[in-house]
């Protein structure tokens, strides 16, 4: 037996999202952090978006350690010419998954495809480079130039708590790496979530199925062939996202796995970029190509709700229990939830990837002002 999906109509969802546009006048600016555990293609959209206002930037681990995501955060800013926005320090470790717990994990339920800060080989052959691992004091040489701006003299959860407290229901989480930090808010403040405008992030998984046809996007679907709830940025911190997800957000907006797989960094859309002037388009011209546009979208689904072509409601919780789903997604249609602190979310299914990669193109292409 099977369950038809609920889909809110096209018009109507849109009009909530426009929602997340905010009230403001034509002109003014959308308050926004950007919460990752590094800071790439997508955090540059967002920073060159002239209608963003980003209040800061703040790093967690997750595919790298916090220490090297905050070089990188800060150098790429650099790069940007955007040196005026604050780069905050999060979380090192998860609250409560450890390196030895995963391999514990691995040992009793299998291999997991991607490890990020505890990744030390591939299991199959792989067309990505592999990282080079180190530990969580150690940051590595950046590639472009090691930053010579400094991180703020505050911790992400600090400044996340004090910036929607100075701007009650006017600031977006927008939210693409494991959901520590926002845990370690509202523990400390339970009114954090409540005061914020809206939570965006990517993470999770439904039911993704692989669209393209290239040797990366099979890859890439090895990792929810067998497992089509697990994502890396709920897995790392399971606990911090079940916490995360119960908090009281006014809106919530979920980019799972699934509307990547139509997704893809090719060598024809990093030219696309990279033929502008700017120092920022010679840095992208440098990207490794093949991934799925993971946080893009939902950098893309921030700026531009209509970006949105498929959708539907959920209410979401994480499995926290340490067995062989440990870090799933649970989800449930509207009235079938179990009422234990679950909050509705709009899961995007499907966006206009043609769309998607013409406003990547036009903000990228931007003039970077006064970059380093």
């Amino acid at each position: 037996m099977s369950l038809s999906r609920h889909r809110a109509p096209r018009a109507a969802l849109l009009a909530a999202l426009a929602l997340s546009a905010g009230n403001a006048g034509a002109g003014e600016a959308r308050k926004i952090i950007v919460d990752d555990d590094g800071f790439s293609t997508a955090q540059w959209m967002v920073v060159m978006a002239p209608e963003a206002e980003v209040l800061g930037a703040t790093t967690v681990s997750g595919n790298v350690w916090a220490k090297a995501a905050t070089a990188d955060a800060l150098r790429r800013l650099e790069i940007a010419g955007r040196t005026d926005i604050p780069v905050y320090e999060g979380a090192t470790y998860p609250l409560l998954n450890t390196e030895a717990r995963t391999t514990l994990w691995e040992q009793l339920y299998g291999r997991l495809i991607w490890k990020g800060a505890w990744h030390t080989e591939w299991v199959e052959p792989t067309e990505q480079s592999l990282p080079t691992y180190h530990g969580p004091d150690e940051v590595p040489d950046h590639p472009w130039g090691n930053p010579t701006t400094e991180a703020a003299d505050v911790i992400a959860a600090n400044f996340m708590i004090q910036a929607v407290r100075e701007h009650p229901g006017e600031v977006s989480i927008l939210a693409t790496g494991p959901l520590t930090n926002l845990a370690l808010a509202q523990r400390l403040d339970p009114e954090f979530a409540s005061l914020a405008k809206e939570l965006i992030y990517m993470g999770g998984s439904l039911n993704p199925q692989q669209e393209l046809d290239s040797v990366a996007a099979e890859q890439f679907a090895r990792e929810f062939v067998n497992s089509p709830r697990r994502e890396f940025n709920i897995r790392f911190d399971p606990e911090a996202a079940a916490i995360a997800l119960r908090a009281p957000w006014k809106r919530i907006v979920m980019i799972p796995v699934d509307p990547s797989t139509a997704t893809e960094l090719t060598p024809e859309l990093i030219a696309r970029i990279s033929d502008a002037d700017t120092l920022l388009a010679e840095k992208l011209a440098e990207a490794e190509p093949g991934f799925p546009l993971w946080d893009i979208i939902a950098a893309g689904v921030w700026l531009k709700p209509d970006l949105i072509t498929e959708s539907e409601e959920l209410f979401v919780d994480i499995n926290t229990m340490f067995g062989p789903s440990y870090g799933d997604m649970l989800s449930w249609s509207p009235g079938y939830e179990p009422g234990l602190g679950e909050q509705r979310q709009v899961a995007v299914l499907e966006v206009d990837v043609a769309a998607l990669e013409t406003l990547m193109a036009d903000l990228l292409t931007r003039p970077t002002p006064g970059a380093e």
